[in-house]
């Protein structure tokens, strides 16, 4: 069985390859329930979390990312809250074929399955992307966006000043035209995404332009938004699952609770856009949101890629 640190999966899943691999399994399909949720017991936290995503293609591969969350250990220095392997198997024997980063692997898809939503949805010019956030995702969600797209403006911002400034400056000495900024203010962006753990709206639904694409990645829970329900109302709304996003999703829970939209403003889904059973953005003037909270046939998709590449 091979196994590969966080170097050596990120070696393993270029962009433009990543990104194919995640059209294919939405346009093949396969099957990937959703996430289980199980309560780990903290000493020092009121709670922790196991948490499993499975997926398999009948014959093909099985597997499943196992990721421990365990609030406590912030408590000690140098050691991380969130802990993740992914599992790959063969699907015809149960072989165990690789054990995979699964931190990595998640910063990866899930930036490059926003990439591959915007290629549908943004428009092809789009030059000025504004990122909320300043952790991993944000990280790999810069990367990807300008490998994509003729980016001359990367703006950052964070709740965290200085958080959002060593982003930048990382950014920066890649060559990436990425610098911080003060104010979470969408005018003048062509893209906006978000990567955060919010829990109320970041991003003005009336100030958003025409024209804008906004990616909403950190909301994965349905106590969890980035988004008001004005931005909700006025977009054209497509999400990577409507199983994921009608249950875990709160910029879509929450905006349906409030009366903004019902489920019926769901525009379409990946499995939509990469069959070819929506065109995605219907005008320049459309303001589009694609809002994400993770598929496991996504990570599934990543791990053979991974495995597979020489």
């Amino acid at each position: 069985m091979r196994t590969l640190d966080g170097v050596e999966t990120t070696a393993r899943l270029p962009w433009p390859a990543l990104r194919e691999a995640l059209r294919q399994v939405f346009r093949e399909g396969c099957d990937a329930p959703l996430r289980h949720r199980h309560p780990l017991p903290q000493n020092n936290a009121a709670e922790g979390s196991l948490l499993l995503m499975p997926a398999w293609q009948a014959h093909r591969f099985t597997g499943v990312k196992i990721v421990h969350v365990n609030p406590s250990n912030a408590l000690q220095p140098g050691l991380k809250a969130v802990h993740s392997v992914y599992l790959l198997s063969h699907g015809e024997t149960g072989e165990p074929l690789c054990l995979l980063d699964g931190g990595t692997l998640t910063d990866r898809r899930t930036a490059a399955a926003s990439v591959l939503a915007a290629e549908y949805l943004a428009r092809p010019e789009s030059s000025r992307l504004l990122l909320l956030g300043s952790g991993k995702v944000a990280h790999a969600l810069a990367e990807a966006y300008a490998e994509r797209f003729p980016l001359r403006e990367i703006r950052i911002w964070s709740r965290r000043p200085d958080s959002a400034a060593r982003l930048a400056a990382t950014l920066a000495a890649a060559g990436l035209p990425a610098h911080a900024v003060p104010e979470a203010d969408p005018a003048g962006a062509d893209i906006i995404a978000a990567a955060t753990l919010s829990t109320i709206p970041l991003l003005d639904g009336a100030a958003v332009q025409p024209g804008t694409h906004v990616d909403l990645v950190g909301a994965f829970r349905p106590d969890m938004r980035e988004s008001d329900g004005t931005l909700v109302r006025r977009a054209r709304l497509f999400v990577d699952t409507r199983t994921g996003a009608l249950a875990e999703a709160g910029d879509v829970v929450q905006a349906i609770a409030e009366g903004a939209i019902d489920a019926g403003h769901i525009q379409g889904d990946l499995f939509d856009l990469c069959r070819g059973q929506h065109p995605g953005r219907g005008s320049a003037e459309d303001i589009t949101l694609f809002k994400s909270v993770g598929w496991a046939g996504e990570d599934l998709a990543a791990a053979v890629l991974a495995y597979q590449r020489v």
